[in-house]
């Protein structure tokens, strides 16, 4: 039996180095695709509490839901496990990848997908900051991740880094009036209320609690718009029917004294004679 072109190390589970995939067949890159792990071990990436969730799950959700509606072909996802061939795998709490189709996924594999990843943000809580600030940034961009953001909640301030074209070291992006540009992204990114808030031009990217409030708000102005245009609409009826009513009684009314007039008349006709 020949010897598998790849074995996945438990331990230290990578896809394989680039030279390697070109020559796997598509049922070999499968197969170590699919032993590849979709987690990553608690000792490496630990939980970090609401602090740490809410941040994460808002920004990724306004994101989502920003270019879904505006028919952009943009890849969102958090805790996603991400393998770049022959490397450790990481765990970003939020990435991008532009011009990719937005299905579920597992994990992203850059030899599978053809592409690696063209944004990433990390939201620092607490504690050292070495690896956001430091080995993330030196990782990052030797592995060509275009931009890179770091969210320190505590702080409320937004580091962004960016690949120029053939660099190999990350520059530091100048905030602009207050928000921090993703060219990748095309928003500007900011801190509001501990919350990291994207802004396309001068408008924000609403969070999906926002959301849900505008729309009960538009729901509740359509129901009293509906609810008065039915008052509106029995009052008339209401108006139209003692029109009818009092126009009814005027016709009568003036029968009736067309109808006293005929006998003046006629006992007039009667007195003359």
């Amino acid at each position: 039996m020949a010897e598998p072109a790849w074995f996945v190390d438990p331990a230290d589970p990578r896809a394989p180095p680039r030279e390697v995939w070109e020559r796997m067949t598509p049922e070999e890159r499968d197969r170590v695709v699919a032993t590849l792990p979709a987690d990553m071990p608690l000792d490496l990436h630990p939980p970090e509490g609401d602090g740490h969730r809410k941040p994460k799950e808002r920004a990724r959700d306004a994101l989502d839901e920003f270019f879904r509606s505006i028919g952009r072909r943009v890849y969102v996802s958090s805790e996603l496990v991400t393998y770049y061939p022959g490397e450790p795998r990481f765990c970003p709490d939020i990435l991008a990848v532009t011009d990719v189709e937005s299905h579920d996924r597992q994990s992203w594999v850059v030899t599978k997908e053809g592409k690696g990843l063209d944004l990433v943000i990390e939201i620092h809580v607490g504690g050292d900051k070495t690896k956001d600030l430091g080995t993330n940034v030196t990782r990052y961009a030797r592995l060509g991740i275009p931009e890179y953001f770091v969210f320190d909640r505590p702080q409320g301030r937004i580091h962004g880094f960016r690949l120029t074209p053939a660099a190999s070291a990350y520059e530091r992006v100048v905030p602009q009036g207050g928000r921090t540009h993703s060219e990748v992204l095309g928003l500007g990114l900011t801190v509001e209320g501990k919350m990291l808030r994207f802004y396309h031009g001068t408008a924000p990217l609403l969070f999906l609690d926002e959301l849900v409030g505008k729309l009960d708000g538009m729901v509740a102005e359509l129901v009293e718009a509906r609810d008065l245009a039915l008052r509106q609409a029995e009052e008339e009826s209401k108006r139209a029917e003692e029109e009818s009513k009092r126009a009814e009684e005027e016709s009568k009314r003036a029968a009736r004294l067309a109808s006293e007039n005929e006998a003046l008349r006629a006992e007039l006709e009667r007195l003359r004679r």
